[in-house]
């Protein structure tokens, strides 16, 4: 199968390349490296060898219609992971976050119709249920987001839908809750906050939290994501024009999870506190039914075992 991934440099983006050259699939990779990083790319050669699949990298931007137009040709799935990513970001710079978030996965919707993609799967986020709340947060929900990002992913998976409905391109949106593993940057002042945690410990630096800790979070480890894409792309025609929440079903406090990793990592990690940012919620957490039920979805890795793995890779980079 010949795929297209968008954002493949990025963290999930890359793990998700990896996945599929790993099969056997031949990617296309469309990424501007504005938030991609050229290392997460650096072993694809010998991902390609290991399934046979074959590997080409388009350096461009989705906001560029002729770009996205030239990467689409030929693809038979599209894996839209391209994105201007943290609530925070999208704060500071709402027009940027808007031209990427929204106007550029228009951009690879309309190609994808035109040039005959037989399945559109996107990354959308769990930042669109706003503060409600409720919890679990269903599907059912109404939307409610308190963020520029989190508006953006709503607006681009209603025009995943819409697609679906008006033109019978098979979509697929799933809702990210709070992913982690290798190759996270942590580098970012975006970045999320386990790498953060795990490598202000392994620096033998106090873990900056945002607010007072108890806000709580379903992390996901980014094995699960990627099974989730993977099964998202081969699903019944009945589960399309669907969106469906991508998590474990179980959260976590920032506190706890501070002391998680430090439990991994053999030392214990002091927080040190700063203040709320604008746009963070208080509470997540998802029901997955709906994407067990219709994609066959269920997390194979659970967070014990996930932070387990992200340590040990962020400790190698650290000996490196």
């Amino acid at each position: 199968m010949r795929c297209l991934v968008t954002g493949g440099a990025g963290f999930i983006g890359s793990n998700l390349v990896e996945a599929l050259l790993g099969r056997g699939d031949d990617v296309v990779v469309l990424d501007n490296f504005a938030t991609g990083r050229r290392e997460n790319l650096a072993d694809v050669e010998q991902w390609a060898r290991a399934g046979g699949g074959r590997f080409t990298l388009i350096e461009g931007d989705v906001r560029d219609r002729d770009t996205v137009a030239r990467a689409v040709e030929g693809v038979e799935v599209v894996f839209h992971q391209a994105a201007l990513p943290s609530v925070a970001r999208s704060v500071d710079d709402p027009l940027s976050s808007h031209k990427v978030n929204v106007t550029g996965t228009l951009h690879l919707l309309l190609e994808a119709r035109d040039r005959g993609v037989r399945r559109f799967v996107a990354a959308s986020s769990s930042s669109l249920y706003g503060e409600s709340p409720t919890l679990p947060k269903v599907e059912t929900m109404p939307r409610e987001p308190i963020s520029p990002y989190g508006l953006d992913k709503a607006a681009a998976e209603t025009y995943c839908v819409l697609f679906h409905r008006l033109y019978g391109l098979e979509t697929v949106a799933l809702r990210y809750f709070n992913v982690f593993g290798p190759r996270q940057d942590p580098a970012s002042d975006y970045a999320a906050v386990i790498p953060k945690f795990t490598t202000s410990r392994l620096r033998g630096e106090p873990a900056p939290v945002n607010g007072d800790g108890s806000q709580t979070r379903d992390f996901t480890f980014i094995e699960n994501v990627v099974r989730a894409n993977l099964l998202a792309a081969e699903a019944p025609a009945e589960a399309c024009g669907e969106f469906y929440n991508i998590a474990c079903g179980e959260r976590i406090s920032l506190l706890d999870l501070v002391d998680a990793i430090g439990e991994v990592i053999g030392r214990r990690i002091e927080p040190v506190f700063r203040p709320p940012r604008p746009g963070d919620i208080q509470h997540s957490l998802a029901d997955i039914s709906k994407a067990g039920r219709l994609l066959g979805y269920h997390p194979t890795v659970d967070l014990a075992a996930g932070l387990q793995r992200t340590v040990a890779w962020f400790e190698r980079q650290v000996e490196a």
